[in-house]
């Protein structure tokens, strides 16, 4: 009893001795940081120790921040014009399609499509949208500048583009957004919870996030070469390269030029890219330095080619940001300065002091945490590796609806020609007047007219010249969007002419009919005549995709599928009616 007693009156610490202690323990600190920081000013060279990622871990949160603001840029720019509530596949009322599905219960709603559009009121889902795209330009925009990030604004970043992906239906189908995805909740666990600095002295990178990385790139790299070598038997002769630059979706003016190899070149391309694609990604999962950082380098410089030879969205420089976990600090030190008071010297002043570093609470929870992850990922791994294992291995595929470990794969067949639709208006009454004159829309990035030259927009995306890409070796019976897209021409819709680089009814009354006509490319020869007169393709008429359609004639159609008929084409479908009443009146009289 007399020792508990003791105990039980030992005096503690009151609060003034606590802050006089945390005075101190700053003082210290303080000191060893000033006597650290003259030593760094006499010794301008600063060489750091192999096996950390502070750097590691600012260079790729910038990265990712990057694809992050081009990613929202383009959904701003766009998004209203493809699912806005009078884009051309809404998703008001493809959310009110999901709502009626589930019977109005909203928790399975968000397990049909996790979106923050569910708490929102669709009818105005213009704003949300726009409100979405700016949150995200916003925060990805503060992470580029200053280099600083916590898991708050990277779970924030995440949920906000799982918003748009959700509702995005064909323009956000692609294997891309999932990528995106997975990479911005994996950067989540990179991050402290709220501290912002480049260096949190207490938050090291977590080594469970850079193996997710390398694991993530090692799928996808693989996913990529399996889907090849089981797919396209142009891939097994070496052929498959003879086409891709030209039949790919939006080719640059690189293209051209790589398209006019010799024969050898492209079966030693095709070659290369089964290595890159099946050999090359072992490096990325053996936790050895060297093999990492070949691997790696390898892996960035085939994305770079990838870029340079074709337009496909962010989606190579997105794969080149797992790469970046192959590489430490000695790497990326070179490209940080020599500032005594810069992230390059204080990440020095923290190896210098890592014997000296006492363990924190709140690790052993980022422990654990960490240990949670690592189970999660190992478990959604399961269906992943059973696909690629699969002789019927499905390509861009998510196994849960939060798309946190995905399969991918790219250009598993590869088109022998290139057909491309072609739209063209008419201000003729008479769509079969043989002297009815047709004039041709122009979109922003796709081949049309034949003497204009190839865009070069990478890592911004057209979503619309992509998917007409798609359309042309398919039906207009399977895009009702193309349907929906030759209404608005027919109206001369403001937002969707934005999405068009010209329109031939510009600033005139709109086109009486539309219709759409299927096309064969091919590039011409480099030194051609035809190159000599500016072309860079040669086209022929294939026939016809979409016969001419007027307003009258989508009227019924429109309104099946629920879609928004513009003010102008209910006085149209007005006049239409008065004077078809007109006309019957006449009938009668006479």
């Amino acid at each position: 009893m007399e020792g508990t007693a003791s105990v039980r009156q030992r005096p503690r610490p009151s609060h003034k001795v606590r802050s006089e202690n945390n005075s101190e323990n700053k003082e210290k600190h303080d000191k060893k940081e000033n006597k650290f920081t003259k030593t760094i000013s006499n010794n301008t060279n600063i060489e750091l120790k192999s096996g950390t990622y502070w750097l590691t871990r600012i260079v790729f949160l910038r990265f990712q921040a990057f694809i992050y603001f081009v990613a929202y840029l383009v959904a701003l720019h766009q998004n209203k014009e493809l699912i806005g509530s009078k884009g051309l596949l809404p998703a008001n009322l493809y959310l009110k399609r999901i709502n009626d599905h589930v019977n109005g219960n909203i928790w399975q709603g968000l397990n049909f499509g996790p979106t923050l559009l569910w708490f929102t009121d669709l009818k105005e889902v213009d704003y949300w949208l726009d409100a979405i795209a700016y949150s995200g330009l916003m925060l990805s925009g503060f992470v580029i500048i200053t280099g600083c990030c916590n898991m708050i604004i990277m779970a924030a970043l995440w949920i906000l583009y799982h918003s748009l992906v959700n509702v995005g239906q064909r323009w956000y189908g692609f294997g891309w957004e999932s990528q995106l995805l997975e990479c911005g909740f994996l950067a989540i666990f990179m991050c402290p919870l709220f501290t912002l600095k480049q260096v949190p002295r207490n938050t090291p990178t977590p080594v469970v996030t850079l193996f997710g990385f390398r694991w993530l790139i090692f799928r996808i790299m693989i996913g990529a070469g399996l889907i090849k070598i089981r797919g396209d038997q142009c891939w097994r002769d070496l052929t498959c390269m003879n086409y891709h630059y030209e039949t790919q979706p939006v080719p640059n003016p690189i293209s051209y030029y790589l398209h006019q190899c010799p024969t050898w070149m492209h079966q030693f391309e095709t070659a290369s890219n089964h290595f890159i694609e099946l050999v090359v990604p072992w490096l990325l999962i053996i936790p050895w330095k060297p093999t990492l950082m070949i691997g790696g380098t390898i892996q960035i410089l085939f994305q770079i080619v990838l870029i340079t030879s074709g337009n496909l969205s962010f989606l190579n420089w997105l794969t080149i940001l797992p790469c970046i976990c192959c590489f430490d600090d000695t790497f990326f030190a070179k490209f940080f300065a020599n500032n005594p008071k810069g992230a390059k010297a204080y990440v020095k002043q923290i190896q210098t002091e890592s014997n000296e570093r006492h363990v924190h609470q709140g690790q052993y929870i980022r422990s654990v945490l960490h240990i949670a992850l690592a189970a999660l990922i190992t478990y959604l791994s399961i269906p992943v590796v059973k696909n690629l294992l699969s002789q019927r291995q499905a390509m861009n595929t998510s196994f849960d609806p939060l798309r946190i470990v995905n399969t991918y794969g790219a250009f598993g067949s590869v088109t022998k020609e290139r057909t491309e639709v072609i739209f063209l208006g008419t201000s003729s009454l008479n769509p079969t007047d043989p002297k009815a004159e047709w004039l041709e829309y122009e979109f922003k990035c796709k081949p049309g007219n034949v003497t204009r030259a190839p865009c070069l927009i990478s890592p911004y995306h057209y979503r619309l010249d992509w998917l007409l890409w798609f359309a042309a070796f398919q039906s207009y019976q399977q895009n009702n969007w193309l349907v929906h897209l030759a209404g608005k021409l027919l109206a001369n819709d403001e937002a969707t002419m934005t999405l068009i680089d010209h329109n031939p009814f510009k600033h005139q009354d709109p086109p009486q009919f539309i219709k759409v006509e299927h096309y064969g490319y091919k590039y011409t020869q480099v030194g051609s005549k035809e190159a000599k007169n500016g072309a860079w393709w040669t086209r022929k008429y294939i026939g016809n995709y979409l016969p001419p359609v007027s307003l009258g004639s989508l009227k019924e159609y429109m309104s099946q599928q629920g879609w928004d008929i513009p003010r102008f084409m209910r006085k149209k479908f007005r006049e239409h009616k008065k004077n078809e009443q007109k006309q019957k009146k006449e009938k009668k009289k006479v």
